[in-house]
């Protein structure tokens, strides 16, 4: 996961160009934009406590000899502590270079030569010719519609499609008198997302070279043939894929303006610091997004050239069934718990009424680890243990309750919503809701 061979072309930096010139109607440059991270680059970052933590769990990429740039990303030889001030001047001239000339500031020039020299010199392939010809995609977003609430997420290669056929599978379930956080919810919760991990391991892959079924996988009346595949008393002991043809690390923001309009927006290293791999003068490491391939010949996610990888990040909004209003921009940042933390923080809002912040406060679970998908399930501190003993009698391989810095497993969320719509059915308002998430340094602001 931390070999040369992992890294893809990355995308961000002509992400955020494609971005500003599509959508930011010259309101501000990306200059501009990027202006306040170059002085805070330049003049010193203050450091606060989980990220110290998560630095410092990651350092030994970046202290490793091979890596011999790594030390750009360290404060004297060490990770900065809770309470330091770390200046990244290398970084900064790296956004100032991308600010001024745009993508071939980055894509060709200096900064690509640097990023080719540090992937093949630990053993991958990648050429001037494969970031030269790299190009933003605009893709249309898939959606399923949830009890009056449209759900949207962005497409495979991307995993929203997870958090979409768990909710048309939970959609006919009695959630609200099952109890929230209950074992009998907690029992349906997991085995509905077991049951779309399953499909999406298989079946998410790059639409461009695969084909993907993404319109029968998002059936309502497929969803019921897999819904009928889940025992209310027990956990199913092997869940395959089905057959859909029945007629297919991580930062995160969200923002929302005067005028309605909201933005859902994420970019991601992948495993905290990516492959670790800091190319020379640049300030930042190389992101290990191609360990989402599969090496099966015979798969439709395999490694080809030209190709995404299955991709873990996934902005959320939902929208109005009845008039297409926006009601809620949102995510939740951490590998694959990302689609997990979607569906338990959109039912807390619309079963259970809750608030935005209540909705992010509230405990999860996490099938697998984050960045795979054993069979176990990480229970987070605040699940009651007769609720975890009532779900390992049910025949579930329970973990927890998890607590401390280990919570991360569970995501790191933001939520916007307009209104106070979640509150029994009330209708929009003008007003804006924001939560943040208390397993990270977040917070939501009002300006």
């Amino acid at each position: 996961m931390r070999h040369g061979l992992t890294v893809t072309v990355p995308g961000a930096a002509s992400a955020w160009v494609d971005t500003i010139d599509k959508h930011g109607s010259g309101k501000l440059t990306l200059k501009e934009i990027l202006q306040p991270a170059i002085d805070l680059a330049e003049n010193g970052a203050p450091i606060q406590q989980t990220t110290a933590h998560f630095w410092n769990q990651g350092c030994h990429l970046l202290k490793d000899p091979k890596n011999i740039h790594g030390k750009d990303m360290l404060l004297n030889g060490e990770p900065p502590a809770q309470g330091d001030v770390i200046k990244m001047p290398k970084l900064a001239n790296t956004f100032r270079v991308l600010a001024n000339n745009g993508k071939d500031g980055f894509y060709k020039g200096r900064i690509a030569q640097a990023v080719v020299d540090v992937i093949t010199n630990h053993g991958g392939v990648m050429s001037l010719e494969d970031l030269a010809s790299h190009k933003t995609t605009y893709d249309q977003a898939i959606s399923v519609d949830y009890k009056g609430y449209r759900v949207w997420e962005i497409p495979p290669n991307g995993q929203g499609i997870v958090a979409l056929m768990a909710l048309n599978i939970l959609e006919k379930c009695d959630l609200k008198n099952k109890g929230h956080n209950s074992a009998e919810y907690l029992h349906l919760l997991i085995e509905a997302l077991r049951l779309s991990f399953a499909d999406a391991q298989w079946y998410c892959a790059d639409p461009s070279v695969t084909a993907v079924p993404m319109k029968e996988l998002l059936s309502k009346e497929y969803a019921a043939t897999r819904r009928n595949l889940i025992h209310t008393e027990r956990a199913s002991s092997d869940i395959k894929k089905g057959s859909p043809f029945i007629g297919s690390d991580t930062v995160y923001f969200t923002v929302a303006d005067e005028h309605g309009n909201a933005c859902s927006f994420i970019n991601s290293n992948f495993m905290g610091f990516g492959t670790g791999l800091v190319p020379e003068g640049c300030g930042f490491t190389l992101q290990n997004r191609g360990y989402g391939f599969s090496l099966d010949p015979d798969h439709p996610n395999r490694l080809e050239p030209g190709k995404r990888p299955y991709h873990t990040i996934i902005p959320a909004m939902v929208t109005s069934v009845d008039t297409g209003e926006l009601l809620c921009s949102y995510g939740v940042m951490g590998g694959f718990m990302q689609p997990q933390g979607h569906v338990q923080v959109l039912l807390n809002m619309v079963e259970f009424h809750m608030n935005p912040q209540q909705a992010l406060d509230s405990p999860r679970i996490c099938l697998g680890g984050g960045y795979g998908l054993s069979g176990d399930c990480g229970v987070e501190e605040g699940i009651s243990e007769g609720t975890i003993d009532k779900l390992k009698s049910m025949g579930h391989k329970v973990t927890g309750p998890v607590k401390g810095y280990e919570r991360s497993m569970f995501g790191r969320g933001q939520v916007i919503t307009k209104g106070s719509w979640w509150r029994h059915g009330s209708s929009p308002t003008d007003t804006w809701w924001g939560g943040c998430d208390p397993r990270a340094d977040s917070v939501a602001i009002g300006y």
